[in-house]
């Protein structure tokens, strides 16, 4: 492989249009060195300008990085006035916009940059005052009707990512056509060197905030209140913002893991800053078992995910699945709603006991596409929703996205009703299971560093679907098959926000009473690792 002209005079180009001195000279090193004919160097230059980014499951996200492919100052700054331009088109010109930020690399600067761009453009915007968790900026965009929201975060992607995710006016992410249109838009933008910018911009009052937090303080509709929570922020941005959450809904017994506390865009603890991952979690359920507590929380780094840990039967804690943690949480809102005709909604690849839940329960139900951008829009009367990524929606009226703050109020609300009753989550869960039958699920997840092969693994898929299974080409459009067969559920997809092919397990076991709960447990269990072992072959 050599440097093409094409390649270099892109580079060259991108270079002499970007904005800022430090991605200059990094792209330059990178550049010389591939002209200089260093093959490491030639690939990655190819790499960097195989951009541009695009919006996916939610919003824009790469390494931090000079060049068209990955976050950095001249990225955000056309993405910007191409956001600028296409709500200026659509009639919403010189309307309020909310700028926020996580804490990772280039955070501040990637923010800062948004804020200018929009306020040269006209509009009224209001930078967020500090690191803050994403629903914050979702609440603030729909509680002052503002015309868009930006938030700068890679949510629970690994430290070296950064991303842009982008709301609209009532609080929730963008959907296709908006997402093409807008990066139709960002083509038609000059280079970013020529973009204008501002600091005629405002900053968000801690007021303002503390609306947020009032808010979520009055999720709780239960009065029991004792309750000891061990909480990770996961050097993520949620912890200050979750703690004063919880104290004024009153449980104020809240003991955060001392490493992960204070955000760090190294995320030194954890290889990958994301509760689902495996022993992500070790260090806040150690510290669930020193303070004897009766609930442990995990928070992604932007707080917009929620996942509970629990203490089991023989005194050893665990984390619960996502499916678990949505159907108790859904539980808990239609028991207390009081929409007199309440829709819950998860997506196509979560468990299926919500479906059951809320058939008893007397509510409406609905499926969509993976990501919240979709569940917030399953129809009118939306109550509750989540998805097994630990992503849950308590309180779609003013946040109409996910909300791991939010959803941590709501946990502890119903940990702490239980616990006043004798009980705890795990013997809610059992209820359900006698209830509707004991659903049991798994994740399959492989990660690929060539893309092509997820690629071809759906094809094969397609062309050869394994025996014994209904095969259904269920979204062509958005890639995703679903394989089912007699209490047996499989759906597979490529990940929207990470090179992975994800395959969604489900068996449902039948339930003939509470004593028969153990036997149907480990004859579910048996079939749910049979199962496992069958995708993994499959995909391999």
């Amino acid at each position: 492989m050599s440097l093409t002209p094409a390649l270099r005079d892109a580079a060259f180009r991108w270079i002499a249009d970007d904005p800022d001195t430090a991605t200059r000279d990094e792209l330059q090193r990178v550049l010389a060195s591939a002209m200089g004919g260093v093959p490491e160097a030639l690939a990655e230059l190819a790499d960097r300008m195989a951009g541009p980014l695009t919006f996916g499951t939610a919003g824009l996200r790469g390494p931090v990085r000079a060049g068209p492919n990955g976050m950095n100052r001249a990225v955000v700054v056309r993405t910007t006035a191409g956001l600028a331009s296409w709500l200026a088109d659509r009639g919403d010109a010189g309307g309020l916009v909310f700028v926020g930020r996580d804490a990772r690399h280039g955070s501040e600067d990637f923010a800062r940059a948004a804020a200018g761009v929009l306020a040269a453009a006209g509009f009224t915007v209001k930078l967020l005052p500090r690191p803050l968790p994403t629903p914050i900026l979702a609440f603030l965009v729909r509680a002052h009707d503002a015309v868009a929201g930006v938030q700068i975060t890679a949510s629970h992607n690994p430290p070296a990512d950064n991303g842009y995710k982008l709301y609209l006016r009532g609080g929730a992410q963008i959907v296709p056509p908006e997402d093409r249109q807008i990066e139709a838009a960002i083509t038609r933008v000059p280079p970013a060197v020529s973009v204008p910018t501002s600091e005629d911009y405002q900053q968000v009052s801690e007021e303002d905030v503390d609306e947020y937090l009032r808010r979520v303080a009055s999720l709780p509709r239960g009065t029991a209140r004792d309750l000891r929570v061990a909480l990770t922020p996961m050097h993520g941005v949620g912890g200050q913002t979750a703690v004063e959450a919880l104290r004024r809904a009153g449980f104020t017994d809240v003991r955060v893991v001392r490493e992960q506390a204070a955000p760090d865009p190294d995320f030194p603890t954890v290889a990958f800053p994301n509760p689902e991952e495996p022993g992500a979690a070790d260090r806040l359920l150690a510290l669930a078992a020193e303070v004897d507590a009766d609930l442990a929380i995990a928070l992604d780094p932007d707080a917009d995910r929620c996942a509970l840990g629990v203490k089991e039967r023989d005194g050893s804690w665990r984390m619960l699945r996502g499916d678990e943690t949505g159907v108790l949480l859904g539980s808990l809102v239609l028991s207390t709603t009081e929409s007199p005709d309440p829709l819950v909604a998860t997506t196509i690849v979560s468990s299926s006991l919500l479906r059951s839940i809320a058939r008893a329960r007397g509510a409406r139900y609905a499926e969509t596409l993976t990501g919240f951008k979709w569940l917030v829009r399953a129809g009118e009367g939306l109550v509750y929703a989540y998805e097994e990524a630990l992503g849950h929606c308590v309180d779609p009226e003013h946040v109409n996205d996910k909300d791991g703050i939010s959803a941590a109020v709501a946990a502890c609300d119903l940990a702490a009703t239980l616990k006043a009753s004798g009980r705890n989550l795990l013997d809610a869960l059992d209820q359900l299971a006698v209830e509707h039958g004991l659903h049991l699920t798994d994740q399959v997840s492989l990660r690929f560093t060539d893309l092509s092969r997820i690629g071809a693994l759906m094809a094969r898929l397609r062309q050869s679907p394994p025996e014994g299974f209904a095969f259904e080409d269920l979204l062509p459009e958005a890639d995703v098959v679903r394989l089912t067969a007699e209490g047996v559920r499989v759906v597979v997809r490529p990940s929207g926000t990470e090179p992975k092919l994800k395959a969604y397990l489900e068996v449902v076991e039948p339930v003939a009473s509470a004593d028969d709960l153990a036997p149907a447990r480990a004859r579910g269990v048996e079939r749910l690792a049979a199962l496992r072992a069958r995708v993994v072959d499959l995909l391999s």
